[in-house]
Parts: C-alpha cells; structure tokens; sequence
C-alpha cells in the first residue's frame, strides 16, 4: 500500500512539472516534442533554439530530479530498505506506477485527447507523440525504470 501511495506522489510530481511548464501555453515545453514540432515552433518565431536548450536543462532537472532524490529517499529513507533487491523491487514498483501514468494519463489522453498541448501552426504535425516514440517511451518505461531502479539502488549501497 505505501509502495502505491509513493508511486501517486511521484506521479504528482510529474503532473506539478507539466502543470507548470505549460502553464503560458505548450510552447514552453516544446523540448518534449519530436525536431520538426521544435523546428516549426522556432520558424513561426514562438520560441527562440537558445531558449529552448535553456528549457531543456530546467525540464530535465524538474523531470529527473524527484526521480533521482525522492524515490530513493522515499524507499530507503522512509520504507527503511535495506541492500540492493530491497531497494530495487521498491524503486522499480514506484517508477513504474509513475510510469504508466505518464504513458495513460500524459502521453495518451491529455497529450493525445485534449488540445492543452496543442502549439497553434502545428496542427498538421499531429499526432506529437507518432508511433516509433511512443514504442520508444514504453520500453523505457518498462526496461529503461528498472534499469535506472538498478543503479540507484547500487549507488545507495554506498551511503
């Protein structure tokens, strides 16, 4: 039960950082889109590339920070874990939670079923997340998680 619990505060995290970045429109999260959406939003002059890569490090740090510091904290420091399997299955079990509402809840239906992520003159480049990328981002989900579950895991052998 606090296994799921934890998994809804990172998934809350994750919805805080979207809820924000998109907050003055969808443009400013334009570094999660493919190339050509990046390309096409720069033409229209809507974002600068500069700001873009500004937008990308602030969106990696907001996006992979709570990953990195909170599942750890939450599964060692709170959870009490102790050695590696401990620490792994419970990271693995959050990140995954946190995962498939990235994959349901993000990606397919307000990305995919609403129009808050749609950046005005880019409506012919739609569907934002196409078929390969959203193959790409299951198999991360599922392989890449416990993957990264691993190595935290193994650094906190460490400490």
């Amino acid at each position: 039960m606090i296994l799921l619990l934890e998994g809804i505060v990172m998934c809350f995290l994750l919805l805080i950082v979207c809820v924000i970045g998109i907050a003055n429109g969808p443009v400013n999260l334009v570094v999660l889109y493919e190339d050509d959406v990046q390309e096409r939003v720069v033409e229209l002059g809507l974002i600068t590339k500069e700001q873009i890569k500004k937008n990308f490090i602030i969106t990696c740090i907001a996006l992979f920070a709570p990953i990195f510091i909170v599942t750890p904290y939450m599964v060692y420091g709170i959870n009490g874990a102790t050695g590696f399997w401990d620490g792994f299955w419970q990271m693995t079990i959050i990140l995954w939670i946190a995962g498939l509402f990235d994959r349901f809840f993000i990606d397919w239906y307000w990305v995919g079923k609403t129009k808050a992520w749609i950046i005005p003159g880019t409506e012919d480049l739609l569907p934002y997340i196409p078929r390969n990328v959203l193959i790409r981002k299951w198999v991360g989900t599922i392989v890449g998680y416990p993957m990264m579950a691993a190595m935290m895991a193994g650094v906190m052998l460490l400490f």
